[in-house]
């Protein structure tokens, strides 16, 4: 059994490797007529391909999208929707000579121990390449949220890289796009980018933190108890590679509060509820409340560096690797666009679920107040 699917209602397989002549994702249960062409995928995909800015691996990839099948006369039949992404920059011989090490924090070694053999090019399936697959899947999620659910926006940004996080009161949505680290506060991306360029010359790498706001959701979506809204975003954001931790809301900043300091107050608007703060992030109970959904995501340094660490080789003999091709220095930048990807599946697959279970009758009140 492998397990490469995701969704319940919209469910997204990808598949390919890093060096392989192609990578994609056929994506199954989008709803019929939503308006998609490569034109509305290709965008999401030009955010996170490689090469845009010298804080990037400078693997050139084009990335163009086709779309294989699931489309007639430009909208979706209700069909498996197949996205392919050809690979045209690939370098494998770069990976020669660690052909038979380990690289120390990645998943050579568990790919090895599960399977007997792995893919040394550049990771295979563990490499951060796989993630093109899910920003093309995002896409149609997108557009299938523009029609039924429009006022939903999904946008992400970097808070923090390394130890040096944002100031929250500079944040300016407008600069997010201004910049290569999408930063919503100038002067840390001013002050990243001097850091990672020493590091990248030092032949390290470091981690960062990705936070992504769901603004618009309609309330209720979610189920108890196993189908939480929230449990579906963390697994989501915690199967991209390289993320080692996930908080909704406050997070495990949560544990720090008292209860009158968490508890988000409830007053009565001319709409519906109105929320005093948004520690739980927009979920309470695994349901939407109406608010922000807002989920932060860690993500460690990249794993392909310069400087010599120590290792084992296939044969179990110790020695030193040292990862020379092209990588990036901080993994993060390009996880932005990832996180909305994934996102944006998950928001679309309960919206469907939604549907399925309530009718259209409760989402006809979003806004409102169903009492």
């Amino acid at each position: 059994m492998s397990i490469n699917t995701f969704g319940r209602l919209f469910r997204v397989t990808t598949w390919g490797e890093s060096h392989g002549p192609a990578l994609g994702a056929v994506v199954d249960g989008c709803p019929p007529g939503i308006a998609l062409c490569e034109a509305d995928i290709q965008p999401w995909l030009d955010r996170r391909r490689p090469g845009r800015s010298r804080y990037t691996t400078q693997r050139r990839e084009p990335d163009r999208v086709e779309i294989l099948s699931g489309t007639y006369e430009g909208r979706t039949t209700g069909t498996p929707i197949s996205l392919m992404i050809r690979n045209t920059d690939q370098r494998s011989k770069d990976y020669s000579d660690i052909a038979r090490k380990f690289r120390p924090g990645h998943a050579d070694i568990t790919y090895h121990l599960k399977y007997g053999l792995r893919d040394p090019r550049g990771g295979g399936r563990s490499s951060a390449r796989e993630t093109a697959a899910r920003v093309a899947a995002g896409a149609v999620a997108r557009k299938a949220l523009a029609a039924l659910a429009p006022a939903v926006e999904i946008f992400g940004y970097m808070v923090q890289m390394g130890e040096d996080a944002i100031d929250r009161d500079r944040f300016d949505k407008a600069e997010i796009d201004r910049n290569p680290f999408w930063s919503p506060d100038a002067a840390a991306a001013a002050r990243w980018a001097e850091a990672l360029d020493a590091l990248r010359k030092s032949g390290n790498s470091v981690g960062a933190v990705i936070e992504v706001v769901a603004r618009g959701v309609p309330p209720g979506l979610g189920a108890p108890v196993y189908g939480k809204l929230d449990t579906d975003i963390a697994a989501a954001m915690m199967s991209i590679n390289a993320v080692k931790g996930v908080e909704i809301g406050a997070g495990m900043g949560a544990a720090a509060l008292t209860g009158t300091e968490n508890a988000d107050e409830i007053a009565m608007g001319k709409d519906g509820p109105v929320f005093s703060s948004n520690h739980a992030g927009g979920i309470l109970g695994g349901i939407s409340t109406g608010q922000d959904i807002v989920c932060r995501f860690a993500v460690k340094p990249t794993s392909s560096i310069l400087t010599p660490r120590r290792t084992i080789t296939v044969e179990g003999e110790e020695t030193e690797i040292v990862t020379r091709g092209r990588h990036d220095p901080c993994v993060g930048i390009r996880a932005v666009p990832v996180g909305e990807a994934m996102m944006a599946c998950v928001i679309l697959d309960h919206l469907l679920l939604h549907r399925g279970q309530v009718g259209d009758g409760l989402a006809g009140r979003i806004g409102g107040w169903p009492g």
